[in-house]
């Protein structure tokens, strides 16, 4: 699609504060700020959720939860910050934390001595466990007033999406620890 060309679907929108027709008045423009707006306000209540009824920060419960998640319950750390919204020095840095904490902790990678394995600990995983029934409370309230479709054709779109702005993530999670063991021997 050429840059000046909307994209069929989107609602056109009366300007607000905008004079004429260009690029300002685009849909597109709309639909990604709506995105942004949405993933703030999502990550602004879940993180003040899980602090006050779990004790975790969402950085803290993200990792966890994508550690506990794994069959074997660690990752790559490179893996685990392609998988989460983290950096590379924003993970080390919590990975250090939650190590300090007990809930997580290191272990080195046989197969590049670089390489380290974030892997949770029996209490990241009885943390992460004890928060999930109030987070999938807090998910309801805050998803609850979309359809199981609904919700179903966002999870394909936001697949798409991931797909092609952060394919590390999809490659990440297509591919477990034990895959790395079994190649070193």
């Amino acid at each position: 699609m050429a840059p000046t060309e909307r994209p069929t679907g989107l609602t056109e929108r009366e300007p607000c504060g905008v004079a004429g027709d260009g690029p300002l008045d685009d849909p597109r423009i709309t639909l990604l700020g709506m995105f942004l707006e949405a993933h703030a306000g999502l990550t602004r209540e879940l993180e003040r959720r899980l602090d006050r009824d779990a004790g975790l920060s969402l950085q803290w419960f993200e990792v966890l939860l994508r550690l506990v998640r794994t069959p074997s319950h660690r990752l790559r750390m490179s893996d685990l910050a392609a998988q989460t919204t983290l950096t590379a020095s924003g993970l080390t840095r919590a990975v250090d934390r939650l190590e300090g904490a007990g809930l997580v902790r290191r272990e080195a990678c046989p197969s590049d001595r670089r390489g380290a394995f974030a892997v949770l600990t029996d209490d990241g995983r009885t943390r992460v466990v004890d928060a999930m029934p109030q987070h999938l409370a807090h998910i309801d309230e805050l998803l609850g007033r979309f359809s199981a479709d609904e919700l179903t054709f966002v999870e394909q779109i936001l697949r798409r999406l991931r797909s092609a702005t952060n394919p590390d993530a999809e490659r990440a999670s297509d591919c477990p620890p034990e895959a790395d063991d079994a190649a070193t021997g």
